[in-house]
């Protein structure tokens, strides 16, 4: 079957067949994707050919979409931070793994070089399903993923640095020659990427955000123009993707633009699992498959073991060690990379690529599974660890901003409750969807996020879960419905104080259905209290006169919150 709109419909309809027997086992969606590659690849239906560019093609959009969103999450001084300790865990976790893994593959009698390759290939996590599995358990912001992530990425530097080197030492005298050329390219693309991301961008995201497609499409042309720049410079696409994401990942507007590019980023990642198992090799199966189980082991077990060590050395706490080891339970995409490489060479041959083919497949798999259920196997393990004592050491748990009351909506009544919650000494934040004012309200110091309240996306970024009072100003009805929808789903027991404001009362009763304690109707309420007005004050020049007083100074009090922002 030649026609890829065909092709596609058909992986479409595998995928959402295994997905709901997947979903009904409740197990991640992951597998699933991975199930659809094995079955429509070469082995078995053919309805993919992982060689064909098309799929070559989606399959790099994919990791392109993916890195891109995660240094969106980063920033560079979060890179600084955690940069010591992720560079000694992941330089420690590769040198173990490697030594330990060569040892293991020496004993199955391959030869030294062959060996070599493998013991490497092993050695580096998949940043891929990691981040993917780490954002389905909505973990990627805590201790442990943060550092994991940090692992990560230093391993696929190593990963790089590897794939670069091979060649470059297969060119004979040309190795310092094109080395001192690669390594000029990157600080020149570093610091352009830089510069621009500090004194162009800013300028150019406070016009394009004010219109949500407009941000989306410039977004999508500076991850791939970039992820392109840095291909031409010698480097992965994969690198350039995060340095577009960390380049945005300070912006104000960061959370708007992940909450736009994951549906995006979601598709193209399911077919990368898809071309990722359909490229899955069993050709030499017999003679593979136990060195193959015993090296799926070895990282199932060693590598989290070796990298429960090295965090604890870190002083990192037993459970954060643990969970970050187990993370990383699986071996990468570079492997299968960094093994076609070396047959190219003659360094490795189709047993080798055969036995990590099955290492990848059970240690995916299983380590699918660690991560889904990683805090009950520590709760399982646990009292075997409290053996050793009381656990002393302790490592700053990221904190995770939480506020007491939020605002939606600055520009119409948000203002006067902002000025209230301020005086009433509360932890507040502000949401709104107009990039001015978000801009300069970040400047001023508020703790302020640029999105759309209708976005549930964005929305699901929030840290809401602590939340005790939301106020909502916008004039849209149904972006409140959607808001409030979105917070009763995780607030069942309706502890939060939801207000919400209209202008006509035709969808008063859909607001109040969602879930709202209350709706302002400041029409309403004007009258209610021109009404006690009339009741309790004479129409006299000294009453309108004292009235207007007291309008002046609130309009004075607005047009300096105003100016302030």
């Amino acid at each position: 079957m030649d026609n890829i709109f065909y092709q596609i419909s058909l992986l479409l309809g595998l995928v959402a067949a295994f997905s709901f027997v997947v979903h009904l086992l409740r197990q991640p969606l992951l597998i699933s994707y991975i199930i659809t590659g094995i079955v429509s690849g070469p082995v078995l239906l053919g309805i993919v050919n992982p060689e064909q560019d098309f799929y070559t093609t989606f399959s790099s959009f994919g990791v392109v979409l993916l890195l891109f969103v995660v240094g969106l999450s980063l920033n560079f001084t979060y890179l600084k931070k955690i940069g010591r300790v992720a560079i000694m865990t992941g330089l420690g976790q590769v040198v173990f793994t490697a030594s330990l893994g060569l040892l293991i593959i020496l004993s199955f009698g391959f030869n030294f070089i062959s060996a070599a390759y493998l013991a490497v290939s092993l050695t580096f996590s998949s940043t891929i399903i990691i981040v993917k599995l780490l954002t389905d358990k909505k973990e990627l912001e805590s201790l442990y993923g943060q550092y994991t992530v940090g692992l990560m990425l230093v391993q696929d530097v190593i990963a790089i640095f590897l794939l670069l080197f091979i060649p470059l030492l297969s060119s004979g005298d040309q190795f310092w020659h094109t080395l001192a050329m690669w390594a000029l390219k990157g600080v020149v693309m570093f610091s352009l990427v830089f510069s621009l991301s500090k004194f162009i961008l800013p300028r150019i995201l406070n016009k394009v955000a004010k219109s949500a497609e407009f941000l989306f499409i410039f977004t999508i042309a500076w991850c791939f123009s970039v992820a392109s720049l840095a291909h031409l410079g010698g480097f992965s696409l994969e690198v350039g993707a995060l340095m577009a994401g960390l380049s945005l990942g300070s912006t104000p507007y960061h959370y708007e633009i992940i909450s736009r590019i994951k549906p995006l980023r979601d598709f193209f990642i399911m077919l990368f699992f898809i071309i990722l198992g359909s490229q899955m090799n069993l050709a030499n199966l017999g003679e593979s498959l136990v060195p193959g189980l015993i090296l799926a082991l070895f990282v199932l077990i060693g590598n989290p073991f070796i990298l429960y060590i090295l965090f604890r050395l870190e002083h990192f706490t037993r459970r954060n060690s643990f969970l970050a080891g187990i993370t990383a339970a699986q071996v990468s995409e570079f492997g299968f990379v960094l093994l076609f490489i070396g047959e190219r060479y003659g360094h490795v041959s189709d047993l080798q690529i055969s036995v990590f083919t099955i290492v990848a497949l059970s240690t995916i798999f299983g380590s699918t599974y660690l991560v889904t259920y990683n805090k009950r196997i520590f709760r399982f393990i646990h009292p075997f660890l409290a053996l050793f004592g009381r656990d002393s050491s302790r490592r700053q748990e990221e904190v995770v901003v939480e506020y007491d009351a939020w605002v939606f909506g600055y520009h119409r009544l948000g203002w006067k409750v902002v000025e209230t919650l301020r005086q009433m000494k509360m932890n507040y934040a502000i949401v709104d969807f107009n990039p001015e004012y978000a801009r300069i309200l970040k400047n001023r110091g508020e703790n302020v996020y640029f999105g759309d309240a209708a976005d549930v996306d964005f929305l699901d970024e929030l840290p809401l879960a602590k939340t005790k009072l939301v106020i909502m100003t916008m004039p849209d009805p149904d972006d409140q419905i959607t808001a409030i929808q979105f917070i009763r789903k995780f607030d069942k027991k309706k502890q939060i104080v939801i207000i919400g404001t209209l202008n006509h009362a035709s969808s008063i009763d859909d607001l109040y259905h969602a879930g709202a304690n209350y709706v302002l109707m400041p029409h309403l309420m004007s009258g209610f209290w021109f009404s006690d007005i009339l009741k309790h004050k004479p129409l006299t020049k000294h009453t309108f006169s004292t009235l207007r007083h007291h309008q002046e100074r609130e309009l004075a009090q607005r047009f300096k919150a105003s100016s302030r922002v």
